[in-house]
């Protein structure tokens, strides 16, 4: 793990001097309810009315109880995570940005704040945050990170660690950035400790690998992955690398009963199923149809925009 960080540090620091000094112009001064310009340059905004009342209430619960506990920043993540959660992510960086002035060597203010600097798609200073929080973690122990809404088994997947490296993987990878993103991914798999963070960071990791062209060592990635898992959340992603490894059809994943984010999730991937086969028309005309939706703060969205931007 050591020699990983220290490889992912040395090589995003020499990318330092490429990065646009600040990205801030994409999404500041911007008229209300609007959050960002997309990178086909739309405007991009949220109109969020409500929330799962039960969401509000745990969240509003675990803010009070982080302060009655002496607990600030936990206080502080609860609400800014609740401000991104009603779609207003601009207002959630700078909820984040102030807690930073006042703990500065906390890694999870900078953690959160680089998610949400990538749904602005301000990747550079998204990728400058994760790099911070990597920093400041190295050599400790690992945390859990809790759900907004728990998942049917109520049992939290990810941590400060494993979202650091996922989220700075991604941030890379929409950037074209894929050497990066493929160190990042390796970070985060040392570290995955159950089978759908693992799931998670090998669907990016496989697409990275073929990206850059390392096809033989991306085919052996997708022998490590069993068709039979049980999985909790991450059914999507394993879906779309069984798609990959030919055990499954494209037609096995679409219904009608697909969430919006999954639709999303699947659509992206399946647009790159069809891209690296030589089919660039339908992968495109497929990432077309995911960028017309709604859910533009989705992560296959995002991807999806990205592609439709560089060709």
């Amino acid at each position: 793990m050591k020699n990983l960080l220290l490889s992912f540090l040395a090589l995003s620091l020499l990318m330092l001097a490429c990065q646009p000094q600040d990205e801030t112009t994409r999404f500041e001064d911007l008229p209300q309810h609007t959050q960002t310009i997309s990178l086909l340059e739309d405007t991009l905004y949220t109109e969020i009315d409500s929330l799962p009342e039960p969401m509000v209430n745990r969240i509003d619960s675990l803010s009070a109880l982080a302060l009655e506990e002496n607990r600030p920043v936990d206080s502080y993540i609860w609400e800014a995570r609740k401000t991104a959660y009603f779609g207003d992510y601009r207002e959630a960086i700078i909820q984040l940005s102030s807690a930073i002035i006042e703990f500065p060597e906390e890694p999870r203010l900078y953690r959160h704040r680089g998610h949400r600097y990538i749904t602005l798609r301000a990747f550079d200073l998204a990728i400058n945050d994760f790099q911070k929080a990597a920093q400041l973690f190295e050599g400790t122990d690992d945390v859990v990170e809790q759900d907004g809404l728990p998942n049917a088994q109520n049992q939290p997947l990810s941590s400060l660690q494993t979202n650091t490296w996922y989220h700075l993987g991604l941030a890379h990878y929409l950037k074209g950035e894929f050497d990066q993103a493929n160190l990042a991914y390796d970070n985060g798999l040392q570290i995955a400790d159950n089978d759908d963070m693992r799931v998670a960071f090998l669907y990016w990791k496989y697409m990275t690998l073929r990206k850059l062209g390392r096809d033989m060592e991306a085919g052996n990635l997708l022998e490590t992955v069993s068709p039979n898992l049980e999985l909790i959340e991450n059914t999507s992603y394993h879906e779309l690398l069984m798609v990959f490894k030919g055990v499954f059809t494209p037609e096995d994943l679409l219904s009608e009963e697909n969430s919006e984010l999954d639709n999303a999730t699947l659509g992206y991937g399946l647009g790159f199923w069809h891209d690296i086969n030589g089919r660039d028309d339908r992968a495109r005309e497929i990432w077309s149809q995911v960028y017309e939706g709604d859910n533009w703060a989705a992560f296959g969205y995002i991807a999806s925009e990205a592609e439709l931007a560089r060709n």
